[in-house]
């Protein structure tokens, strides 16, 4: 059994660490009179990178580095230095495990389970989020978007990730994003399990099998889909 995992969202809390970081933020741009940048974010212009194959290569800090480069052109390195100090210990700060994470990995391997990150962002800060969470040594194989060069808008990862472990027949995505998890999944037979929580919560699931509201039920659909096959 092989199952595929997603980190942001799906066993850490990455979008409200990410929140309570900006909202940080926010005092900050005001005090130093950086009003487009609140208004940016105010606005939620943010939206518009979901689909930008480039940042989903990139730590947090960096891409509220590239943001403010392009509303600022003349900021100074210093302010930089500055705001991404603050960025890296707020969210740091703020970043959890979902309690039902470390239940779940154990429940996998008592399974047997092969168990595979296929994750967004820099190597440096998800290997960083790894060690500060305590959940490397789950991992069987991490497959980092920004050593691969390849973000999960594209199905190369989940292809890199089943070539590990080809002899595997019985494979599952677990995530909580559609457009890339579920759909990456489907991409190499997968069952497809979309976590619904963190930022992507309610967003319309055209490519999951099964729709969960927290990891113990992404478990026990495995269970019992591995029962289905062991009985076939």
């Amino acid at each position: 059994m092989l199952v595929l995992v997603d980190l942001d969202d799906t066993l850490c809390n990455t979008w409200e660490a990410g929140k309570y970081t900006i909202l940080r933020l926010i005092p900050f741009l005001l005090k130093r009179r950086k009003f487009k940048a609140f208004f940016y974010i105010l606005t939620a212009r943010y939206r518009e990178l979901e689909q930008s194959r480039e940042l989903h290569m990139m730590d947090l800090d960096k891409i509220v580095e590239r943001l403010l480069r392009k509303i600022y052109v003349g900021i100074s390195p210093g302010e930089l230095d500055e705001i991404q100090e603050l960025v890296d210990r707020v969210f740091f700060s703020n970043l959890k495990l979902f309690p039902d994470t470390v239940p779940f990995l154990e429940g996998l391997r008592g399974m047997g389970a092969r168990i595979v990150l296929v994750t967004d962002s820099s190597t440096r800060w998800q290997r960083k989020k790894l060690e500060y969470l305590g959940i490397k040594d789950y991992f069987d194989a991490l497959i980092i978007s920004g050593e691969t060069g390849h973000s999960k808008l594209d199905p190369h990862n989940f292809r890199l990730a089943r070539q590990l472990f080809p002899h595997e027949d019985e494979v599952y995505m677990v995530g909580d994003r559609d457009d890339t998890d579920m759909r990456g999944g489907k991409e190499i037979g997968a069952v497809t399990i979309l976590v619904s929580r963190g930022y992507f919560k309610g967003r319309l699931a055209k490519h999951a099998d099964y729709v969960v509201k927290d990891l113990m039920e992404a478990l026990e659909v495995i269970r019992r889909e591995h029962e289905k096959r062991a009985e076939a």
